[in-house]
């Protein structure tokens, strides 16, 4: 049975930022600008969904250009996603849930590798296999805080990075929670200061959403 080996590397990964931007990018050029304002504002750790045409491009100039950013990549869900993202420049992985072979390819992987789960199960099918820190997703769909805090009794030993609907007063509500590092979410990206280039208002609420952890 193939055994995850970067459980400090993950954990490590989550305890650097209270708060990991999920972004999807469609244009490379915006995503540099876009990071630029995140990291300014105290967010380095970036993850990029692979949901778009251009995701990878734009996770490989991020990791080029932008200096004290953390790219990962995210949505990855196959084992051809870990190779791609990771000749991109990407220095974790994420995933919205698990199978089998993308088990075996995120145990073999060289970089940090963060699995979804939604259920008891799943999280302890990954423990099997020597996982220790996990994704909540979709967190708020599948019971939100009050659901992720009734796995701490059973599961003590495991931690999480809530992700799905997570705004910023539903992530204090997941921080107080003991078995939570880290969440994951948007509302720092808003998409009318995307659209308008309001790269002020960005840095604005990502020293905002840093300061959730404190």
């Amino acid at each position: 049975m193939a055994q995850y080996p970067h459980t400090k590397a993950t954990l490590a990964l989550m305890h650097s930022a209270s708060v990991i931007p999920v972004l999807t990018i469609e244009d490379p050029k915006q995503g540099i600008l876009l990071a630029k304002a995140l990291v300014a504002g105290g967010l380095p750790v970036l993850e990029i969904t692979l949901r778009t045409q251009k995701a990878l491009a734009a996770i490989k100039a991020i990791a080029d250009e932008v200096p004290g950013a953390i790219v990962g990549a995210g949505t990855v869900l196959e084992p051809a996603h870990i190779d791609a993202s990771i000749k991109a420049g990407a220095t974790f992985l994420v995933s919205p849930g698990t199978t089998p072979r993308l088990i075996v390819a995120a145990c073999n992987a060289p970089i940090p590798f963060l699995p979804g789960i939604a259920t008891a199960t799943e999280a302890m099918h990954l423990m099997e296999h020597g996982f220790m820190a996990m994704k909540f997703f979709p967190a708020e769909a599948i019971g939100g805080a009050k659901a992720l805090s009734s796995l701490a009794g059973p599961l003590a030993d495991l931690r999480f990075c809530p992700t799905g609907g997570i705004d910023a007063t539903k992530a204090r509500a997941y921080l107080a929670l003991k078995n939570v590092v880290c969440v994951g979410g948007s509302w720092m990206v808003p998409n009318a200061a995307l659209a308008a280039g309001d790269y002020a208002q960005i840095t604005a609420l990502a020293k905002e959403a840093a300061m959730l952890g404190n």
